[in-house]
C-alpha cells in the first residue's frame, strides 16, 4: 500500500497548478488531504473519480477553511469524520477510514502562529487528541496517521533551530509533546528509514524560503508499533511544487 499525504493549502487552487495530473503520475492508493479549504458542494468530484478513487471529505464548518480529506482506490470498510469534540471537528481536523484491520488517518494540526489565542487552543488540541488516539488504538491498534501536524520535532527538522526556538511549531512544549506521542508507541516513519536525512516539507512564501531550502518538516506519516515491521519506504517528494507543502509518501507491506 503506498500512502501519501500533502497539505494542499486549498484543493482547488493545486488544481489549478497541476494537482490532477501530478496525481495520475503517482497513483498512491491512499491519499490523505490537509487544508482542503472548501465544502462538499465545491469539491470537483469528476476529476477524482475519473482517476480511480472514492473520495471522503471532512470539511469545517468556516467556508475557505482548514478540511481534510482521504482519496482511495479502495472503497474503506468504515469512515469516520471527527473525533466527537465539536469545538475541534467544527474545524475538519481529523477524518478515518478502516481498511480491514488498518486504519488511516488525514489529520491536521493547528497553527499557533496567529497568537496566544490559537497557540492555547493548539496544545488543548495536542492533548486531546493523544487521549483520543490512544483510546482508538485500543480498538484500532493498526493505525497510520498522516498529516500536518505543525510541529517540528528535532533540530534536523527545521532550517534554523536557533532562530526558531522561540516560533510556533518549534516551541519546547511542543517538541516535548511530539516526544512524548511517540513513546506512547507511535513510529515517525520518515526519520525512521532516514535517521541523518535533512529534508522539508513545508517552506513560508516568503524570502524566497523554498528556493533557499529555508523550511521545516511538519509533516508525517505516522504508525503505531505494530506496524513498525510493515514500513518500506518512507520519502519526501520535495519537487511537487502545488502548495507551500510538498507530500510525504508512506509504503507498507
Amino acid at each position: 500500500m503506498k500512502i501519501i499525504t500533502y497539505n494542499v493549502n486549498g484543493l482547488r487552487a493545486a488544481i489549478n497548478k497541476g494537482f490532477a495530473e501530478w496525481l495520475q503520475v503517482e497513483q498512491p492508493d491512499v491519499l490523505c488531504l490537509q487544508e482542503t479549504k472548501l465544502q462538499p458542494e465545491q469539491y470537483p468530484a469528476e476529476i477524482f473519480s475519473k482517476l480511480g478513487y472514492y473520495t471522503y471529505l471532512c470539511c469545517a464548518q468556516k467556508k475557505g477553511y482548514s478540511g481534510v480529506a482521504i482519496l482511495t482506490k479502495t472503497k474503506p470498510d468504515h469512515v469516520v469524520c471527527g473525533m466527537g469534540i465539536e469545538k475541534y471537528d467544527n474545524e475538519g481536523r481529523f477524518l478515518r477510514a478502516d481498511f480491514g484491520d488498518v486504519s488511516v488517518v488525514s489529520v491536521y494540526h493547528p497553527s499557533g502562529t496567529s497568537g496566544d489565542e490559537r497557540q492555547d487552543f493548539k496544545m488543548e488540541w495536542l492533548k486531546d487528541f493523544q487521549e483520543y488516539v490512544l483510546e482508538l488504538h485500543k480498538s484500532r491498534p493498526n493505525l497510520i496517521i498522516c498529516g500536518d501536524y505543525n510541529i517540528c520535532h528535532e533540530p534536523i527538522d527545521i532550517h534554523d533551530p536557533v532562530r526558531n526556538a522561540k516560533s510556533s511549531g518549534f516551541l519546547p512544549e511542543e517538541r516535548e509533546w511530539m516526544t512524548g506521542f511517540l513513546q506512547t508507541g507511535f513510529v515517525d516513519s520518515f526519520r525512521y528509514l532516514n535517521p541523518e536525512k535533512q529534508q522539508y516539507t513545508w517552506w513560508s512564501y516568503r524570502f524566497n524560503a523554498r528556493t533557499n531550502n529555508k523550511g521545516w518538516r511538519i509533516d508525517y506519516c505516522m504508525v503505531s508499533q505494530s506496524m513498525k515491521s510493515r514500513i518500506k519506504e518512507a520519502y519526501i517528494l520535495n519537487e511537487a511544487v502545488h502548495s507551500d507543502h510538498c507530500p510525504a509518501v508512506l509504503k507498507i507491506g
